[in-house]
């Protein structure tokens, strides 16, 4: 059963809830690495698997995001980076693999 941080009354509770919350981000993290893998049969170019104005669109609107939530947007963005950067470089690898001579 989920608990708000209200409805908490021990740490044991709190970490069952933490655990709850990261377990969900894991499995979304997953689910996103699908659509990524995905998206490669639409790239036709290196740069297209950049895409650096789609990653700057995206940057700008995941800072939003977090101000939205009162989260700061340096710290989701850091996030965001460290995973984009990381299924880029996949994907690089993967369109590397496919239009190889």
């Amino acid at each position: 059963m989920t608990k708000t941080p209200q409805e908490c009354t021990s740490i044991t509770d709190i970490r069952a809830e933490i655990d709850r919350i990261d377990a969900a981000i894991i499995q979304y993290i997953g689910e996103r690495a699908g659509y990524v893998k995905a998206a490669a049969a639409f790239k036709t170019s290196e740069s297209s698997v950049k895409a650096p104005d789609r990653r700057a669109a995206m940057t700008e609107q995941r800072r939003q995001w977090a101000t939205n939530h009162q989260l700061d947007p340096d710290m989701i963005e850091q996030l965001f980076k460290l995973m984009v950067d990381y299924f880029v470089a996949q994907e690089l690898n993967h369109y590397a693999e496919s239009h190889k001579e």
